[in-house]
């Protein structure tokens, strides 16, 4: 949920009316106190049926995700999650999200009854409010009515690519002091030509400067880059960003997946398009992705020939 509230093209992906449909299953007493930016409550008539917002717009809706204070049914807790994710591969960007075929609980109920209305599958989240505003804190809103102008002005933070470990995104993004904080930055990635110095205190940074370029050579840094991320992952959180976050920073970002969770490029690419839908390596980039993977594996798993490439 928090890849998807931080999606954008140009400007914010909320501002879309058929994204998101975000649904609060809680009591009015605590919505009111606190809920998810975006969230509209799932209120009950006087003869105590409930009246879901929007039903006739619900069929457009690309995510309709509905949430209550725990979601306890859900069954394992943090640590056997992570147990799960560590033994398989990474939590993918959506792993929070789960369908309705999975035990009772108070947010199931409602998420059934949408499910006439909607075209694609009703989510459940994890955990519920009081997980994601642990993890989220700056996610959390009082605020009912969302208007426009405000939407529009929304600042995405960067996507979560490894659970509260690793993040990729923008300069503008890497740039604010207040989403380092927010986020735990502990150390920076910078593949942008220029050489900045964004971080404060006792931060790391690594900056290899090479120009979004079908011929410019991002190849020879992976270790590098590879053996960066992993020491400071054992610190904090680390950031991978470029001057848009599309293009430099999704490949090192695949490369690094390549590298420590041993995954195929194909596989590298379809976790990253779950964390962002607009990741955008240029040609000559997929090439070294592809030599990295034969240097990695002893020959080619991927086929880059092909449309998704």
């Amino acid at each position: 949920l928090y890849n998807i509230i931080n999606q954008y093209r140009w400007r914010s992906r909320l501002t879309e009316p058929n994204y998101l449909c975000l649904l609060d299953a809680r009591s009015r007493c605590e919505f009111d106190a606190s809920h998810i930016i975006t969230a509209q409550m799932i209120e009950q008539s006087p003869a105590g049926e409930y009246l879901i917002p929007n039903p006739e717009e619900l069929d457009y809706v690309r995510y309709c995700v509905v949430y209550d204070q725990d979601t306890g049914f859900l069954g394992c807790s943090d640590n056997q999650e992570e147990k799960k994710e560590t033994d398989t591969e990474p939590a993918l960007a959506n792993s929070s999200l789960v369908s309705l075929d999975t035990g009772e609980g108070d947010a199931l109920h409602h998420a059934r009854n949408l499910q006439h209305f909607t075209r694609h599958p009703v989510l459940l989240l994890k955990g519920g409010y009081k997980r994601f505003s642990a993890c989220y804190h700056f996610l959390k809103s009082q605020k009912t009515l969302w208007m426009p102008q405000e939407l529009n002005t929304f600042q995405p933070y960067p996507v979560e690519i490894l659970p509260e470990k690793l993040y990729m995104g923008n300069f503008k993004q890497a740039s604010d002091k207040q989403i380092q904080g927010d986020l735990k930055i502990k150390a920076l990635v910078n593949v942008c030509e220029e050489p900045v110095t964004l971080f404060a205190e006792g931060g790391k940074s690594l900056h290899v400067s090479v120009p979004d370029s079908p011929e410019a050579d991002l190849f020879s840094s992976f270790p590098t880059i590879c053996h960066f991320i992993d020491a400071q992952l054992d610190v904090g959180a680390v950031l991978v960003f470029s001057s848009l976050g599309m293009s430099r920073c999704s490949t090192v970002t695949m490369a690094y997946l390549m590298h420590s969770c041993r995954f195929s490029l194909q596989r590298a690419w379809k976790y990253l398009l779950k964390c962002q839908m607009n990741i955008r390596p240029n040609p000559g980039f997929v090439e070294q992705l592809s030599a990295w993977e034969t240097q990695i594996y002893g020959a080619p798993a991927t086929d880059i020939s092909g449309p998704n490439y």
